[in-house]
């Protein structure tokens, strides 16, 4: 058995997990970072155990997530919590106090994400309106 505090965290594993939950290859998390970056490049960095402050906080900008998650996080722990803290009632209690679950906030990104394309098209939409009015206006004064 392992001793939390003797183990280390991966920081480009971690960047990888939080890459993959969002849904973005590693093409375009290279394309973000800049010239110098390809998706090779990525690769390495996924496989290095600890990363430079520097490029923490430039992927941490990038993908919207906190450097201390990449620092921090250690899924074994995270596991370790979840089943030493849930036993099969442990959701029929929740349901019972009426206690609700954010389950995935991805889906909740992604509902964001739908929200502020829908208004882009609105606005789009009222951008064409508008200049199809002055177009007739245009038209009227020739």
């Amino acid at each position: 058995m392992t001793n939390s505090s003797s183990r280390t965290i991966h920081q480009g594993r971690n960047i990888k997990r939080f890459r993959e939950m969002l849904g973005i290859k590693q093409d375009a998390l290279a394309h973000e970072l800049g010239d110098d970056w390809s998706q090779k490049k990525i690769s390495l960095l996924e496989q290095k155990e600890t990363i430079e402050e520097d490029i923490l906080r430039q992927v941490s900008d990038i993908l919207h997530i906190p450097v201390e998650a990449f620092q921090n996080f250690d899924e074994e722990q995270a596991v370790n919590i979840i089943s030493n803290t849930f036993n099969d009632r442990a959701f029929e209690n929740a349901f019972a106090n009426n206690c609700t679950f954010n389950i995935n906030p991805i889906e909740e990104m992604k509902k964001l994400h739908e929200e502020k394309i829908a208004l882009y098209e609105r606005m789009l939409k009222e951008k064409d309106e508008m200049m199809a009015r002055l177009e007739r206006l245009i038209e009227v004064k020739r």
